[in-house]
């Protein structure tokens, strides 16, 4: 998983950089605008791989304001949404507002959005290049808006078991299999997620709570956290306060934690032992999570085959086989 730079705390240093801020974002901007402009002359000339928008983004994360962490998390994993989209439709996205996407634009270094967009563009064909062009689209060019969804859909969950690799699936696997107490965190529409994943575990007879609100009963579930615990948790783009503060709590307990979310630069990733990521790219109003409930059914199916004999006459009283 991607991780946030670190900014220097010393008192030299802050005041450098805010003396030297928007020169240094100017700086920044225009070698990024120069490498997208000349990307294919420079490649001719030297072999030194430019640095990409996203690349970009990342190591200036910590230095956003908190809107424009929002912009910045969707533009790194919804690339190819980013580059042909307006900034009224990537404010929507990220949910904020137009004028945050600009002052992110000029907070690189950017004139405006459009140069941005153009640089987000030339790094979306360049990971075009160089994939692999025998993969065949789901449907024609010429496709309905259902099927652009059913598309997007297929798209999402090829992207996601792309970028996991099989040691971060087998550890988040054996940490909900060997872990004496599972706490799920997810609040509004992940917390339909949260349930579902409860529903899978208790199935295989493990114990685990649902905190899908601020509640006080919630609020007690995370009170009895303790070291042999594992919090989940799961976010879509900028995580609710409730989940932040859980995955805090979680690792000042001593607990283990999984975060569970679409964005590289998640803001509960910093706060998790393990994490897993998923596309939520979608052409629709709102984001897709066909890939996230992908992943829910396959870790509870990754707890069920460690031991299918010991499940098996379990499963069979619920008649699900």
């Amino acid at each position: 998983m991607a991780k946030t730079a670190t900014r220097s705390r010393g008192g030299a240093a802050t005041k450098a950089r805010s003396r030297n801020g928007k020169h240094a974002a100017k700086s920044g901007g225009a070698a990024v605008k120069r490498a997208s402009s000349n990307g294919k002359r420079s490649a001719t000339k030297s072999k030194t791989p430019t640095k990409s928008l996203s690349d970009f983004i990342t190591e200036r994360f910590d230095e956003f304001s908190r809107s424009q962490k929002d912009v910045a998390r969707y533009i790194v994993d919804h690339l190819d949404e980013a580059a042909f989209q307006t900034a009224e439709e990537l404010a929507r996205r990220a949910d904020t507002s137009s004028s945050t996407v600009v002052r992110f634009s000029q907070a690189l270094g950017f004139e405006g959005y459009p140069e941005l967009q153009q640089a987000a563009i030339e790094e979306y064909r360049r990971r075009d290049a160089e994939g692999d062009g025998g993969n065949q689209a789901l449907f024609d060019f010429d496709h309905s808006e259902f099927e652009a969804s059913l598309a997007a859909d297929h798209a999402n969950v090829e992207e996601t078991a792309r970028s996991l690799t099989r040691e971060q699936v087998e550890a988040c696997v054996s940490a909900l299999a060997t872990a004496h107490r599972v706490v799920i965190v997810g609040v509004e529409q992940m917390a339909f997620f949260a349930s579902y994943l409860r529903h899978l575990l208790a199935l295989l007879d493990i114990r685990t709570e649902v905190v899908s609100s601020p509640r006080q009963d919630a609020i007690s579930r995370l009170g009895r956290v303790e070291d042999d615990t594992l919090v989940v948790s799961f976010s879509a783009g900028r995580a609710h306060p409730l989940v932040v503060r859980a995955m805090k709590l979680a690792r000042h307990r001593g607990a283990r934690t999984l975060s569970i979310s679409d964005a590289t630069l998640s803001d509960v990733g910093e706060h998790a032992e393990l994490t897993l990521y998923y596309s939520s790219n979608s052409p629709s109003y709102s984001r897709s999570n066909a890939a996230l409930l992908s992943v829910v059914q396959a870790l509870a199916y990754g707890v069920y085959a460690r031991d299918k004999a010991a499940y098996k006459d379990r499963i069979r009283a619920f008649k699900l086989k």
